[in-house]
């Protein structure tokens, strides 16, 4: 078995996770369009405030197709700026348009193999992974991109076609773990691996 889940595995199941709305969900209330993009994020790394506008262009050019929801797993004590607390902040003030959960205990993350923040998930309506990895090439400096992975995977999707490149590796900061200590990943070197 693979560290992440791989295209054609079924998204593992999602409980009791909060959201900057205040409602709990799990993997039954998201709400299930055609496809939905699950993607794991956080407030503070800098490949994920890189590229939230481009995130925010596809996930609106594609509102009527595709649901997007973010989770930030990282630990609050792990790095404090996670907080839940700076998460309804952030929303407020960037307004993006998808769900904010919030995954305390960090068990989403394990279960999805989340390896990076960000790291995007393109589900079917059944739930089976059809894309999984970057969204682009350069989420630091999407000025720079050669690539919008995520987008084409998406527009091969909705036209009924397969996604010819199903995995990229997902380029951005590490899950910042319960337990460890905050200086072994810093925000300048969390491309390093």
């Amino acid at each position: 078995m693979s560290y992440t889940i791989m295209p054609g595995d079924h998204a593992p199941i999602l409980e009791d996770l909060l959201g900057t709305d205040g409602i709990t969900y799990s993997l039954n209330d998201l709400k299930l369009k055609s496809f939905t993009v699950i993607f794991f994020s956080c407030n503070h790394c800098p490949y994920v405030t890189g590229s939230d506008e481009l995130t925010r262009e596809v996930a609106n050019k594609y509102a009527r197709d595709v649901n997007f929801v973010a989770i930030n797993s990282n630990s609050k004590n792990t790095y404090e700026e996670d907080s839940y607390e700076h998460m309804v902040k952030r929303m407020e003030e960037y307004n993006f348009p998808w769900l904010y959960l919030y995954d305390v205990s960090q068990q989403v993350a394990r279960d999805y193999g989340a390896l990076k923040t960000p790291h995007f998930y393109l589900f079917d309506n059944n739930w089976k992974l059809i894309y999984t990895g970057r969204a682009t090439d350069n989420p630091r400096n999407t000025n720079e991109r050669k690539t919008n992975d995520l987008e084409v995977a998406i527009e091969a999707a909705i036209s009924g076609k397969n996604v010819s490149i199903p995995i990229t590796n997902p380029i951005g900061c590490n899950i910042k773990w319960d337990g460890k200590p905050a200086h072994w990943m810093p925000a300048e070197a969390c491309d390093l691996i």
